[in-house]
C-alpha cells in the first residue's frame, strides 16, 4: 500500500502515534507487515521516450500527487489488504492510499 500526501491530513499527535503504534505492532505480531517507511519528497524522476531518457531532480511541483510512504504487507486476499487499508485510513484521516500486488517469487 502506498500513501499520497494530503493537504487536509491530520498533523500527527500523541493519539495518532499511539493508534498507529498499536496497529503496526498488531500487524507485525501477525506476520502481515513486512516493511514500512516514508519517502523523502525530492527524488529523481526518469522518463524514457523514443529511446531518450530524461532525468529530473525533485522536489516536484505537484507534491500532492507524490507517494510519501509505503507499507509492504503479506495477506491472503485483496479483501484482507483492503480491510487493513481501511483501518490505516481511519487512523491517519483524510488522504489517499493505493493497494497494488507485488509480483515475483
Amino acid at each position: 500500500m502506498t500513501t499520497k500526501a494530503s493537504e487536509t491530513a491530520k498533523v500527527p499527535d500523541e493519539k495518532l502515534f499511539a493508534e498507529m503504534g498499536a496497529f503496526i505492532e498488531e500487524l507485525s505480531a501477525a506476520g502481515a507487515l513486512l516493511a514500512t517507511g516514508g519517502l523523502e519528497p525530492g527524488g529523481v524522476r526518469l522518463v524514457s521516450e523514443g529511446g531518450v531518457i530524461t532525468v529530473t531532480d525533485g522536489p516536484f511541483a505537484e507534491s500532492k500527487e507524490a507517494v510519501v510512504g509505503f507499507a509492504l504487507i503479506e495477506v491472503r486476499s485483496q479483501e484482507e489488504a483492503v480491510e487493513l487499508g481501511r483501518r490505516f485510513r481511519k487512523i491517519v484521516g483524510d488522504g489517499e492510499s493505493m493497494i497494488q500486488q507485488v509480483f515475483g517469487p
